[in-house]
């Protein structure tokens, strides 16, 4: 069987990235994509930073709030989504010249299957240099790259010399990449996880190669044997470059709970309408409706509603069974709305449709 060549691709710095270059005079200030806190009353999360402002321990996911105690000169840029969606299509075009066995994992990265690719280039590393080289010429942007034969070994090996590295990791080589790697940096390791990990001694890709599979399976079930295999450079996922989406749907956090029953209803409106157009984007419609809501307590309740037939692509119709839903979480009205989600699963394409087939035909033909 013939050796896979993957290839990942991770932009640097992403949104910050792209505001750079857009206005070269954040290029040497410490940015920070998010919602300015002191103009939020303190609210607001953290999309991603410059290298400037990482270098004072701010981080993507951080709330802005502690971004600034960290760096007080911080400069807050509000995201802007549709525009990191261009350029991410941009970034995608590039990488379709090469294949099309690609696998999207978000607006800034991608798996991509090489082994067989479109400019016919032998190596792989050659492919990922050419690529980094396009999205430069073309977009003034940088991105990394992590070269191996799966998708684990890729994926790892692209954060290892960020921004602007290519890093390979060849079977032969695999136990000197693993082994010294903190066992955080492992896929499928949480923040959970990790306490439970140096509790058994487990700090290092090394010690976990000690433990056996049953080991392993006895202290975390099943992502115990997918460890076991991982740190031995084993991972036979393919690129799912057909993969089709399970869901279309959007959500928001708000910096203040909504309490007022217009104000639910219209973002309910919004998201409603949102959803008709990301589905005639995708060309899919489906039959079951997922309402979910979280209050300012973190507590998260779901409900759905599932039809026998594909509901209608109509801003009306989600509207209206979305707030059916709302009805049987918050039946009183008395709303602490601190997220709202609006999604749309068991998809199938436009072209699917259920056909109905009569058992006896119309009177005529029964009768004879």
């Amino acid at each position: 069987m013939m050796e896979r060549k993957i290839i990942h691709i991770d932009m640097d710095a992403f949104y910050a990235s792209i505001e750079m270059r857009d206005d070269p005079q954040l290029v040497s200030r410490p940015l920070v994509i998010a919602r300015d806190p002191r103009q939020t009353g303190g609210h607001g999360v953290v999309a991603t930073a410059n290298y400037v402002a990482r270098s004072f321990g701010v981080h993507s996911a951080m709330s802005s709030q502690e971004a600034l105690k960290l760096c007080p000169q911080a400069y807050f840029k509000t995201p802007d989504f549709q525009k990191y969606r261009q350029v991410s299509q941009q970034m995608h075009e590039i990488l379709h010249e090469y294949t099309d066995y690609i696998e999207p994992i978000a607006f800034d990265e991608a798996y991509l299957d090489v082994t067989n690719n479109k400019k016919q280039l032998v190596s792989a590393i050659q492919v990922a240099r050419s690529i980094q080289q396009e999205i430069y010429a073309k977009l003034h942007l940088t991105c990394s790259a992590g070269v191996s034969y799966n998708k684990f070994l890729a994926k790892l090996a692209s954060d290892f010399s960020k921004p602007v590295g290519v890093t390979v990791v060849r079977a032969e080589e695999v136990s000197d990449f693993l082994f010294p790697l903190a066992i955080e940096k492992f896929r499928g390791v949480g923040q959970k996880t990790v306490p439970k990990m140096h509790e058994l001694g487990i700090f290092t890709g090394y010690d976990l190669y000690q433990l056996s599979s049953a080991e392993l399976i006895a202290h975390f079930g099943k992502m115990g044997y997918i460890l076991y295999q991982r740190v031995r450079g084993i991972d036979e996922r393919p690129v799912e470059w057909q993969r089709s989406r399970k869901s279309i749907g959007n959500e928001r956090t708000f910096d203040q709970p909504l309490t007022a029953p217009e104000d639910v209803s219209d973002f309910l409106h919004r998201s409603a309408q949102r959803l008709v157009k990301d589905l005639t984007k995708q060309q899919k419609h489906g039959k079951t409706l997922v309402l979910k809501v979280r209050n300012s307590a973190f507590e998260t309740t779901t409900k759905r509603l599932t039809l026998t037939d594909y509901l209608p692509n109509q801003a009306e119709t989600y509207e209206f069974y979305g707030q059916q839903l709302l009805e049987e979480i918050q039946p009183d009205e008395q709303y602490d709305i601190r997220l709202m989600g609006l999604t749309l699963t068991n998809l199938d394409p436009v072209d699917y449709e259920n056909v109905v087939l009569p058992l006896w035909g119309n009177d005529s033909d029964r009768l004879g």
